[in-house]
C-alpha cells in the first residue's frame, strides 16, 4: 500500500500497519511526539490500522487536533485520579477545550487544597506509564459495564447513541472510560500539567438537571509553555469584565433584582450613552430614519411573524395563555415585526426603496439562569437594531452598506482585527426548526455567500446557526477566557415580508414582494461594553471613557484655578472633574491611575499664574506644562476623531 505523507512524499509497505508504526518508520522522534493522525481528512487515533493507500498526517501538540488529543488524555488522568481519592465519583464528560480540557464529576466540590492533592495523584499515575488501550463492546455489552462499575452517566450516554455507533473504550491502568478518542498512546508522555479552578456545572448543560463540580485544567509539553500560560491567566483576572467592570463602578447585580438585569452605574451608563449617540448619527448620517417602538405586544404580533411557534420559550410571556378571553402579551425579544408595521402604514413604491429603519431597541430575552454572566449575557438588553426593506435590485448593495457600517464601527472601537465572519446557515436535516423549504434555502444561502465573496470577507460556514427565517452573517469575538460570542449579526430574510403581506409597487405598477435584511451596527451594547472592558483593561480610548480628565489642585489655594480649568474643558464638552480633597499631589495622582483616568492636570502656583496645565497622561506619563488653550484643542481633537493613543509607559 502507498501511505502519501503531509509533505508530498510516498511511502510503501507490503501490508496493514498501525499508525504509530508507520511514524516509527519515518521518525522514531515523529513517534515519541505523535499525538494523533489525520487519515484521508479524518482525525484518527494512532493506534488505527491501515490497510489501503491513503493520505496521512502525523499530528503533534503542534497541531491544534494534536493538542486536543494531548489535553484529552489529560482529562482522563484527572478522572483516573478522582476515582483513586474518591471512590464514590462518579464520572460523567471531560472534553478538550481551547484552553485546556474540563471534566465533570457527581462529587462535592474541591477547594484548592483538593485540587492540589488531585494534581499530585495526576503526577503519579502519569509516572506509572500505564499504555492506554483502546476496545470496542456492542452496545448491550457496553451498558452492562458501566453498569457494574456504577457510572449513570456513561450508561445514559451509551443509550443516547445511535443503535448502530461503535461504542468505544479506553483503559489506563486501573481505570477504563467511555470515550470516540483519540487519545495518547500512553499518559508517560504528558510532561507540564495545571488543575486550574472548580466550579459547578449542569449535568449536559440544562438547569433541569444536577448540578455537578466540572474540574477545569491544562496542559503542555514544555514547563516554560505552561508558565507562560500561567502568567496570560492572571492577566485575564485583570481582564474580566464580570470583575473590572464591578470594581470600576460601571455595573453592578443585585439578588433581589434578578440574574441578567445588570444595573448600569452612572459611569458605564455614560458609556452606553456615548456609544448610542455615536452609533444613532452615524446611521442617520448613513440614510436611516429612527423609529420607536414598543417594548411589548400581543402574541398575535408573535403569531404573525411565527416567534410564537419558534421562540416562545425565550420570550417572557404576560398572561394565562389557558384563558381564551384573557388577552396575553410577551415581552419583546426582537423589534422587527414593530418595524414592519411601521413600514406598512403606507403603501411605498420601488422609489421610496430602499426603506432603512434603525431603533436603539431594548430587548428580553429568557435566558437559562446557567447561562448568566456579567454583561455578556443577559435577560435585557439594548441593541443597535435595524432593519432595510428593499428590491431584489438593491439587496446585495445594501448588504454590503451593512457590513461597512458594522466593519466601520468595529475599526473605531478598536476591535475589528479581533472578530471572525461565519456564514450561519439552516439544518437541513431539521428542517421543522426553519420557515420555507430547502430550495429556497439554499437560493439565499448562495445568494448570501456570493456577496460575502464579492465583499472579499474570509469567512467560515457553519450549518444550524440561522435565524428560524433566514440566514445570516454572524461577527464572532472571543472574552478573556476563549468563550466565543455572535457580537454583530447582519441576516437576509426571505419569508416575513410575505407573512405580514409587505409589499411596493414596481416600475410596471405591480405589487412586489420587498427583500429584508435584518442587522445590528455593533449589535448589543451591554456585551459591547464587557467586550471593550476587557480588550482595554478598562484602559478606555479617551473618547468612551466616562472621566476624560481629572484636575488635581496641589493645595486648596488654587482650587478656584482648578474650576476655572474645569469651566472651560466642561464649555468644550470635556468630561472632566475636580479632586479637591486635602490629600498630597502623589496620593491623588496614584488615585487617577487606579481609577484608569486618561489625561491628569496638576495646578499649583506657576499653572495659575501663567494659565498652564502640567499634563500627565496614561499614554506617555508626564507630558509637560501646556497651556490651558493648547491642551483643550488636543484633548477635542482627539475625542472628536476617536483617536486610539497608544499607551508608551506602563507606570511612572
Amino acid at each position: 500500500m502507498k501511505i502519501t505523507l503531509k509533505d508530498g512524499s510516498v511511502k510503501e509497505y507490503s501490508g496493514s500497519m498501525q499508525i504509530i508504526d508507520i511514524a516509527k518508520d519515518i521518525s522514531e522522534g515523529l513517534a515519541r511526539m505523535a499525538c494523533a493522525a489525520e487519515l484521508d481528512g479524518k482525525v484518527v487515533d494512532l493506534r488505527t490500522e491501515v490497510s489501503n493507500d491513503a493520505e496521512l498526517s502525523i499530528l503533534t501538540f503542534n497541531d491544534e487536533a494534536g493538542k486536543a488529543a494531548y489535553r484529552h488524555t489529560t482529562s482522563h488522568v484527572l478522572a483516573q485520579a478522582v476515582k483513586r481519592l474518591y471512590p464514590d465519583a462518579k464520572v460523567a464528560i471531560g472534553p478538550s477545550i481551547d484552553t485546556g480540557f474540563y471534566y465533570d464529576f457527581d462529587v462535592p466540590p474541591f477547594d484548592r487544597a483538593a485540587l492540589d492533592a488531585l494534581e499530585q495523584e495526576m503526577k503519579k499515575i502519569i509516572k506509572e506509564g500505564a499504555e492506554i488501550t483502546r476496545f470496542t463492546l456492542p452496545r448491550a455489552e457496553a451498558i452492562k459495564l458501566m453498569e457494574e462499575k456504577e457510572e449513570p452517566y456513561k450508561v445514559e450516554l451509551i443509550r443516547d447513541l445511535p443503535e448502530d455507533a461503535v461504542i468505544s473504550f479506553y483503559s489506563q491502568g486501573d481505570f477504563v472510560d467511555l470515550c470516540a478518542g483519540p487519545h495518547l498512546m500512553s499518559a508517560k508522555n504528558i510532561k507540564a500539567i495545571k488543575l486550574i479552578n472548580s466550579s459547578g456545572a449542569y449535568w449536559r448543560g440544562s438547569e433541569k438537571n444536577k448540578m455537578l463540580t466540572r474540574v477545569y485544567g491544562t496542559a503542555f509539553t514544555k514547563n516554560a509553555d505552561l508558565d507562560e500560560f500561567l502568567a496570560h491567566l492572571e492577566d485575564i483576572k485583570k481582564r474580566d469584565h464580570n470583575k473590572l467592570g464591578r470594581e470600576m463602578e460601571l455595573f453592578a447585580t443585585v439578588d433581589v433584582i434578578g440574574q441578567g438585569l445588570p444595573l448600569l452605574m452612572p459611569k458605564g451608563a455614560k458609556m452606553i450613552q456615548t456609544l448610542q449617540r455615536w452609533v444613532e448619527d452615524e446611521e442617520e448620517r448613513r440614510g436611516y430614519v429612527r423609529t420607536k417602538t414598543p417594548l411589548l405586544a400581543k402574541k398575535d404580533l408573535y403569531e404573525i411573524s411565527d416567534h410564537w411557534n419558534h421562540y416562545k420559550e425565550g420570550m417572557f410571556v404576560l398572561g394565562d395563555e389557558e384563558d381564551e378571553n384573557a388577552e396575553v402579551f410577551a415581552l419583546r425579544p426582537m423589534t422587527c415585526p414593530f418595524q414592519y408595521y411601521v413600514y406598512k402604514q403606507s403603501q411605498k413604491s420601488y422609489r421610496d426603496l430602499p426603506c432603512r429603519y434603525g431603533e436603539t431597541s431594548t430587548l428580553f430575552r429568557n435566558e437559562d439562569s446557567g447561562e448568566m454572566h456579567g454583561l455578556t449575557r443577559v435577560r435585557q438588553f439594548t441593541i443597535s437594531e435595524g432593519h432595510l426593506i428593499v428590491t431584489p435590485e438593491q439587496l446585495e448593495d445594501e448588504f454590503k452598506g451593512c457590513v461597512d457600517l458594522a466593519k466601520y464601527c468595529l475599526t473605531t472601537l478598536g476591535l475589528v482585527e479581533d472578530v471572525t465572519y461565519r456564514l450561519s446557515k439552516w439544518d437541513p436535516n431539521n428542517q421543522g426548526k426553519y420557515l420555507g423549504n430547502e430550495e429556497t434555502w439554499n437560493k439565499v444561502q448562495d445568494m448570501m455567500r456570493d456577496i460575502l465573496n464579492h465583499i472579499g470577507i474570509d469567512f467560515t460556514e457553519e450549518d444550524g446557526e440561522a435565524a428560524f427565517y433566514g440566514p445570516k452573517l454572524d461577527i464572532q469575538a472571543k472574552n478573556v477566557y476563549g468563550k466565543e460570542d455572535t457580537m454583530i449579526t447582519i441576516q437576509l430574510d426571505m419569508f416575513l415580508a410575505d407573512r405580514f403581506d409587505m409589499t411596493y409597487i414596481d416600475a410596471n405598477g405591480e405589487k412586489k414582494r420587498p427583500y429584508i435584511i435584518h442587522r445590528t451596527s455593533m449589535g448589543c451594547y451591554e456585551r459591547t461594553l464587557a467586550w471593550l472592558i476587557e480588550k482595554y483593561a478598562g484602559k478606555f480610548p479617551t473618547w468612551l471613557c466616562p472621566e476624560q480628565v481629572r484636575i488635581l489642585p496641589i493645595s486648596e489655594k488654587y482650587s478656584d484655578y482648578a474650576k476655572m480649568v474645569e469651566k472651560e474643558l466642561l464649555d468644550n464638552g470635556v468630561l472632566v472633574t475636580v479632586d479637591n480633597r486635602a490629600e498630597k499631589i502623589g496620593y491623588k495622582i496614584r488615585e487617577a491611575r487606579l481609577d484608569r483616568v486618561p489625561y491628569m492636570l496638576v495646578v499649583g502656583q506657576k499653572e495659575a499664574e501663567e494659565g498652564l496645565v502640567s499634563v500627565r497622561s496614561r499614554y506617555l506619563g508626564d507630558e509637560g506644562q501646556k497651556k490651558v488653550s493648547d491642551f483643550v484643542d488636543a484633548i477635542c481633537k482627539e475625542i472628536r476623531t476617536k483617536e486610539i493613543r497608544k499607551i508608551e509607559v506602563t507606570e511612572e
